[in-house]
């Protein structure tokens, strides 16, 4: 799994650069030509897609990196890093963007547009709308947390992209409709960074696990006998999980009879579930 999701985030990530790159010298350029505020913010939240891809590159691969002495459980929890580092950049662009826009209703000015912007966003919505659905099916196939966090990125592109194509063609009766959609898109990508950097940092701070989780864990233990299964935690390092849990068993079983039981009990969850798990044994 860990060969797949270093794959699939190298295939995302350098497609992504490359596209993202276009894209935004595509949209600087008709930013400039019309004087587009919401134009340009959006060229330069497409540039930080490829910053961010860049990001996802560097995670995949520190987080491929199997378990040594100083990381016992591996380098997984790079990828949640990786995802935390997105939202931040994510949430300095649209704080710089929203400042700007906000500029430009002050100074009541307004943006010519051309059909080269109609065309090149149209393209745009459509283009950062695919990347977006590769970005998640990669997610889904591998569970990194900052192939989601990209996916999410060029959604918001995409979004933010058909938000100035609604502007360019009102545009021409109102002149305000740049500024109040530039503030638009960077409150949008604020929104955006918000939720990646919440999403993000659970893994790092922990939480409870998922209550399908643990009826599948109760599932399997009911094969053993573990009835009293109880004290579940989930312990998150990227793809890989790891999991502590207390269970009861009779007072008179003997010492190489538990172990064998939970020795089997925790190859099945691991066969089952692919999770790794400590568990503690106490009489009922």
């Amino acid at each position: 799994m860990k060969n797949e999701t270093k794959k699939l985030a190298y295939i995302e990530g350098i497609g992504s650069i490359v596209i993202n790159v276009i894209l935004f010298i595509l949209k600087y350029w008709v930013g400039i030509m019309t004087g587009s505020i919401a134009i340009i913010a959006d060229a330069w939240h497409t540039l930080s897609d490829s910053l961010t891809s860049v990001v996802v590159i560097l995670g995949a691969k520190i987080s491929s990196k199997p378990a040594d002495e100083n990381h016992p459980f591996g380098h997984g929890r790079a990828e949640s890093i990786a995802s935390i580092i997105i939202g931040v950049l994510l949430f300095i662009v649209g704080s710089n963007f929203l400042f700007e826009a906000i500029q430009r209703l002050r100074s009541k000015e307004a943006a010519v547009f051309t059909m080269s912007a109609v065309i090149i966003f149209i393209l745009s919505v459509i283009i950062k709308e695919a990347m977006a659905q590769f970005s998640f099916w990669a997610y889904r196939k591998t569970k990194s947390y900052s192939l989601k966090a990209d996916g999410w990125h060029h959604r918001s592109d995409s979004i933010a992209s058909a938000i100035i194509l609604l502007s360019i063609f009102l545009g021409k009766d109102l002149w305000w409709i740049d500024g109040v959609f530039g503030i638009i898109v960077s409150v949008l990508i604020i929104y955006t960074a918000f939720d990646i950097l919440k999403e993000a940092s659970q893994p790092i701070l922990g939480k409870n696990p998922d209550q399908a989780s643990v009826e599948q864990i109760r599932k399997v233990a009911k094969g053993y006998n573990l009835n009293g299964i109880h004290d579940i935690k989930e312990h998150c390092y990227g793809s890989h999980l790891e999991y502590t849990m207390h269970v009861y068993m009779q007072k008179n079983t003997q010492i190489h009879g538990a172990h064998y039981v939970i020795k089997k009990f925790k190859e099945d969850l691991r066969a089952k579930l692919k999770i790794e798990a400590t568990v503690f044994i106490e009489p009922e």
